[in-house]
């Protein structure tokens, strides 16, 4: 039985357990430092404290200091932590990863390498395992549209898989999939790793135009549609510019993440903070008080800065720099600001 092993025990890493023990495969869950409470609940066979769903039965567990067993044996791996987690995590596992068919990703976000230059995480684990001397297999970006707590539980799933080789995005997609979990295999892993990023940010806004719904009694569907258009329009445009397909935001990766990830993920809570009258730092302190991580929030200015990189400025990415303006706490009135980012220009 081929071995699939997820590293970090969170909420997506637990729920990705779930379609590939029914593929068929031994699945390995490794928690890091910070897991243990999270291992407490799926060992005991008590929800997820942070999905509200069991875990998959079968999954076998393994502590921080079992990384080695872990890995033992390992087909295919996937990195499940958050961006800020992941180049330690990334060091730790580099010596054993020796014959893996594939390397996953679905920890999403941005690096700065050593010289300051803002990278996608497949990147960072690249220059990583440069520095270290050591040969990667093929890296996979699994994108979204994927709610951890749906997939956790069964229900209907379409994901996106993404590798420069995509024979093996395809070969993972054909053994990885049920009847529920879908997998869309491309050749884009800059489009799929850059909407997955950027749809944290964008998702904020769309939270922002909840939350001022909510707190004036006054719905603001107009806005958060425009946002959303606005959203999908400026991650093609950057996609573009650094190198992948300008169609790929309008699929799964992008229009599909962003709906899902706007109706109910924690970085559109947060926005509904924000929409209803907290402070950015108040809201995100209360967000990790409960444990939601808002990986839009360092994500933003990293996002201007890389577009930046590929020359892509406010006059074109209008929403993006608006919601990495307000979390920097220098808006007054949000609404002002979404609005005036999301308005067509005159012809």
């Amino acid at each position: 039985m081929p071995i699939f092993t997820v590293l970090g025990a969170g909420a997506m890493g637990t729920a990705l357990c779930k379609p590939w023990v029914e593929a068929g495969w031994e699945v390995h869950l490794w928690g890091t430092w910070l897991d243990d409470h999270l291992l407490d609940a799926v060992e005991a066979g008590r929800p997820h404290p942070r999905i509200k769903v069991p875990a998959a039965p079968g999954i076998k567990t393994f502590r921080s200091g079992q990384l080695a067993e872990a890995l033992a044996g390992a087909d295919v791996v996937d990195i499940a932590v958050t961006s800020e987690g992941l180049p330690k995590v990334t060091e730790m596992a580099l010596e054993h990863i020796d014959g893996l068919r594939a390397l996953c990703l679905t920890a999403k976000g941005f690096w700065t390498d050593p010289e300051g230059r803002i990278q996608l995480l497949p990147d960072a684990i690249r220059s990583i395992a440069d520095s270290k001397g050591v040969s990667l297999p093929p890296l996979v970006a699994i994108g979204g549209p994927v709610k951890a707590n749906e997939c956790a539980a069964g229900e209907v799933t379409a994901t996106t898989y993404a590798s420069l080789d995509l024979s093996v995005a395809e070969a993972l997609a054909r053994e990885a999939a049920t009847e529920t979990y879908g997998i869309r295999p491309s050749d884009d892993e800059i489009g799929v790793e850059l909407c997955a990023a950027l749809k944290n940010v964008y998702a904020i806004s769309l939270g922002i135009a909840d939350g001022l719904g909510e707190a004036t009694g006054v719905p603001r569907h107009n806005l958060k549609a425009a946002a959303f258009a606005q959203a999908v329009r400026e991650m093609s445009l950057l996609v573009s510019a650094a190198g992948g397909k300008a169609e790929t935001p309008y699929g799964l990766a992008g229009v599909g993440d962003l709906e899902v990830t706007g109706l109910s993920g924690r970085n559109k809570l947060y926005g509904v903070r924000l929409g209803k009258g907290e402070t950015p730092d108040g809201a995100l302190a209360e967000m990790n008080r409960l444990e939601q991580t808002v990986e839009g929030y360092p994500a933003a200015p990293l996002a201007v800065a890389f577009a930046h990189q590929f020359g892509a400025d406010e006059q074109e990415l209008p929403l993006l720099h608006t919601v990495a303006r307000i979390l920097r706490g220098g808006v007054d009135d949000v609404y002002s600001a979404v609005a005036a980012a999301v308005k067509p220009v005159k012809p």
